[in-house]
């Protein structure tokens, strides 16, 4: 196993207070993906990389398990917008991560501080995976941190300047 420490990467897809569903079924786990830019983040994933391949040696004997059984993933094979030019890596835990804000004090949901298309620094491990449900190289969702803002993923919501006003509360609706 191998802990990995990223510094000012993008969250995208959060499911880090509540356990994210799959197929509308609950999986238990709360995730996580992390987008790093091949360039800024060159060295981290460098060490991303270098710590896979030394569980495969290790665990599999050198042999892949092949690239769509690794964390870590080319984000320009995929169709996301926000993903093309950087590298993906995923990461879950059963237990609820610890979430800081930058002073290190814990964050809920209700803060609203999280968000998809934040920048936060991440804590994951990674570990292999051999057993009856396959080969993989996974990695282990530790812990995060909000580093900053970034523009949100998804399209905004409505403004309230999209309802007409009218009447009183206490007004009778016309139904």
């Amino acid at each position: 196993m191998a802990t990995i420490k990223m510094q000012n990467v993008r969250l995208s897809f959060p499911n880090l207070f509540q356990t994210s569903t799959f197929g509308g079924e609950d999986t238990g786990k709360y995730d996580a993906t992390f987008i790093l830019d091949k360039t800024d983040h060159a060295k981290i994933i460098k060490e991303i990389d270098a710590a896979i391949k030394a569980i495969i040696k290790e665990t599999f004997k050198g042999k892949s398990p092949g690239d769509d059984r690794l964390c870590l993933k080319d984000g320009d094979e995929t169709e996301r917008e926000e993903q093309q030019g950087k590298m993906i890596i995923k990461a879950s835990t059963k237990k609820r991560p610890l979430v800081l804000n930058r002073d290190k004090t814990p964050l809920t949901e209700d803060d609203g501080v999280i968000y998809a298309g934040c920048y936060v620094n991440a804590i994951i491990s990674l570990w292999a995976q051999n057993n009856a449900w396959g080969k993989r190289v996974n990695a282990s969702l530790e812990g995060l941190q909000f580093s900053g803002p970034g523009e949100p993923f998804g399209p905004a919501g409505i403004d309230a300047n999209e309802f007409d006003a009218f009447g009183d509360a206490d007004e009778e609706v016309p139904f």
